[in-house]
């Protein structure tokens, strides 16, 4: 391991997370809050840990797989922490269980809360709390490998422990031009949102905050009511086309770019997300039906719901804690299966299912015929057996994680879809589970213990488990020779 790059670069991207913080700091001044004083007591604190970090001169500066997964785990905890303090010294969130609960849900973009009263919060904590969903989104590390690009060191290895989905590749051979090219189409996505919203009468604070939550899949809102609070068609219409593209691989975005659309065609994750959301919108539309006034109304709230829960962000224009039994549980399948793999979308990842499935006939087929070996495709390309293992590897790790820790929250005694929800909810980094976790309900009243294994769900959905786990094996840190 080598430990002083480790700590330099965790330290360069706390110095970020403070630049980040001039930000709602500037929202305060906007809006002639007297909290001018908390921001700089925080910046001040983030920026002195962060230059605490760098001190150590490594003498070497290149980073394998190991110090990629401990960097990433790191960053993500530490921002975590640090990013709650706003919360807590300006009284928003006096607990700082709470408030770390809040950041967490706020970086991994799962938009699970604990608040009773959103609206009374100051603007810029809730600047800040929806701005974690856009800096998580796309990844802290992405976000400093753009702008802070680290010479002489394999970045890759950063990237592909940070970046979802069960493969990730480079757009070009640079890996800090990748970064500043993800997020290039990452920024240009959320203002063209934020015009969009704009232009359906959506206030200019209210629409950049929606809009920050919506590029990260997170769900955060500025009202109690969620997104139901504007009982805005043109919004809710808006909103729903970008969770859907912000779902979508940014790969494919980047090869729209470089007009390569044969590729993009071809992907089976593409066609697979689509109609799983075609469908999905069907079921549930001739399911609630007879609840609600017009087919055009169920065409809404089902639309919405269904691409709002997909892509894993939370948003909310109607209580489907009410619905009948089969939209809930279509919902709960969609909570699972998740966006697509290199989108800011959380659960499972429609391409790691389409392997797993694929897998799955393969074995069955190779019990009726062991002689006959088929290797697996995806977009026409031969899937390696590594990726295969690894995919498979993952699901078991990923069910026995919700396993235990739904055995945990337990001792809470909340009722039995209630604990399971919350920790699908979280760990897919979806946000409103069912029941007391329902879409009107949120997180507050399970103990502080219970916030804190949804908060390490949170962390360990939205890095794909295996750098948290690595994190804490012995073997990470042994010494390199």
């Amino acid at each position: 391991m080598n430990y002083k790059m480790v700590s330099k670069t965790v330290g360069r991207l706390l110095q970020a997370e403070a630049l980040l913080l001039l930000l709602p700091m500037a929202v305060s001044i906007y809006f002639k809050e007297n909290l001018l004083y908390v921001y700089g007591i925080v910046i001040a604190l983030v920026l002195l840990a962060g230059s605490l970090l760098t001190l150590p001169k490594p003498k070497k500066r290149t980073i394998y797989a190991r110090e990629g997964f401990a960097i990433v785990s790191l960053s993500w905890i530490l921002m975590s922490f640090f990013g709650a303090l706003p919360f807590v010294f300006s009284g928003a969130i006096p607990s700082f269980v709470d408030a770390f609960f809040e950041t967490v849900s706020g970086f991994t973009t799962t938009g699970a809360s604990i608040l009773n009263s959103i609206e009374t919060l100051p603007k810029s904590i809730l600047f800040w709390r929806s701005f974690t969903h856009w800096i998580g989104g796309m990844g802290v590390i992405v976000f400093v490998l753009a702008i802070l690009p680290q010479k002489d060191m394999q970045s890759m290895h950063i990237l592909r422990a940070e970046v979802p989905g069960p493969t990730v590749g480079k757009l070009v051979s640079k890996t800090t031009v990748t970064a500043r090219i993800l997020y290039i189409i990452y920024g240009v996505l959320t203002v063209a949102e934020i015009i969009a919203l704009l232009c359906c009468e959506m206030p200019l604070y209210d629409s950049v905050t929606t809009a920050f939550a919506t590029a990260g899949t997170g769900g955060f809102s500025v009202k109690n009511a969620s997104i139901a609070a504007y009982n805005n068609l043109g919004a809710e219409v808006v909103i729903s086309l970008f969770m859907l593209l912000f779902g979508i691989n940014f790969n494919l975005f980047y090869l729209l770019l470089i007009k390569q659309f044969k590729r993009v065609f071809k992907s089976e994750e593409l066609w697979t997300y689509l109609a799983v959301i075609g469908v999905s919108v069907l079921l549930i539309i001739f399911n609630i039906y007879p609840m609600v006034e017009t087919l055009g109304t169920a065409l809404r709230q089902a639309g919405f719901q269904v691409i709002s829960i997909i892509t894993t962000t939370g948003f909310v224009t109607a209580d489907f804690g009410q619905w009948p039994a089969m939209s809930q549980m279509v919902l709960v399948v969609l909570m699972f299966l998740g966006a697509c793999a290199g989108s800011t979308g959380g659960g499972l990842k429609v391409g790691r299912m389409i392997i797993l499935v694929k897998a799955a006939f393969r074995e069955l087929r190779r019990a009726i015929n062991p002689n006959r070996v088929k290797a697996i495709k995806l977009d026409g390309a031969v899937i390696e057996k590594d990726v295969v293992i690894t995919t498979s590897t993952y699901f078991v790790i990923y069910m026995f994680i919700i396993g235990i820790s739904a055995l945990i929250l337990t001792i809470d005694n909340f009722d039995f879809t209630t604990t399971v929800t919350a920790v699908v909810t979280c760990i897919n980094n979806v946000g409103p589970g069912l029941a007391a976790v329902g879409p009107v309900e949120n997180f507050a009243d399970f103990s502080n213990f219970s916030k804190l294994v949804l908060s390490a769900n949170m962390l360990i959905g939205r890095l794909e488990i295996f750098p948290i786990i690595i994190l804490f094996m012995r073997s990470t840190w042994k010494k390199t020779s």
